[in-house]
């Protein structure tokens, strides 16, 4: 059994979560600048999000469903879930994001995966509230692949990591094969293989023999 865990906001999808989000309440410059400096690990993920966070309080039920509903899954992405699930190989997104953005791109396609880690956006009165909750803030993405391996009886040395960002790094770390998707600078030199789309991703797969071609 292999494990082929997936960042999503800059893997499986090419939005950002927080910045469409910021949209909304006209903060999205400030959520790019921070998300960049995350990204490159020039500050603390955890800092960063409840940096985020904390600039869409007061932004309403109503646009933050409407935000979500604006992310997409990546060309390609949906097709490569639905080959790895029929593959029977165990599908996660280990994501820093939102789970209601999450959900939203996976039904518009049609696809689901075995397991999604994520964090949540609470609300109080039809607003965002500022906070953020969930495992993925101070946790990170090591552990939470090393308790989703176990769970389903996979040797770490069998899982495969996917992502782009410094908070992908400790996945990507850890896991047997490392995919990184047009990573980041900071990110690049801990990659065992990097591509830069889903076909690619695909084929890197392929050549590990954990999909099999037609």
């Amino acid at each position: 059994m292999t494990v082929v865990a997936f960042d999503f906001d800059g893997t499986l999808s090419d939005s950002e979560m927080t910045v469409l989000l910021g949209k909304r309440i006209d903060v999205a410059d400030e959520m790019a600048e921070i998300t960049e400096r995350a990204m490159n690990d020039e500050i603390g993920y955890a800092e960063s999000l409840r940096e985020r966070a904390a600039l869409l309080e007061g932004l309403s039920e109503a646009d933050a469903r409407g935000a979500f509903e604006e992310v997409e899954l990546r060309p390609g992405a949906a097709d490569l879930i639905g080959e790895l699930n029929d593959a029977g190989v165990t599908t996660a997104i280990l994501t820093g994001g939102f789970e209601r953005g999450v959900a939203t791109a996976l039904e518009r396609e049609g696809v689901t995966v075995d397991h999604i880690v994520s964090n949540r956006l609470p609300m109080a009165e039809g607003e965002l509230t500022g906070d953020v909750e969930g495992p993925l803030i101070e946790g990170t993405k090591d552990d939470a692949l090393e308790d989703l391996a176990d769970d389903v009886g996979t040797p770490l040395e069998a899982t495969v990591a996917v992502g782009d960002g410094a908070n992908d790094l400790p996945m990507l770390q850890v896991a047997g094969l490392a995919i990184g998707f047009d990573p980041k600078p900071a990110v690049e030199p801990h990659c065992d293989v990097v591509v830069t789309s889903m076909a690619g991703a695909r084929d890197v797969l392929l050549e590990e023999t954990i999909l099999e071609s037609a």
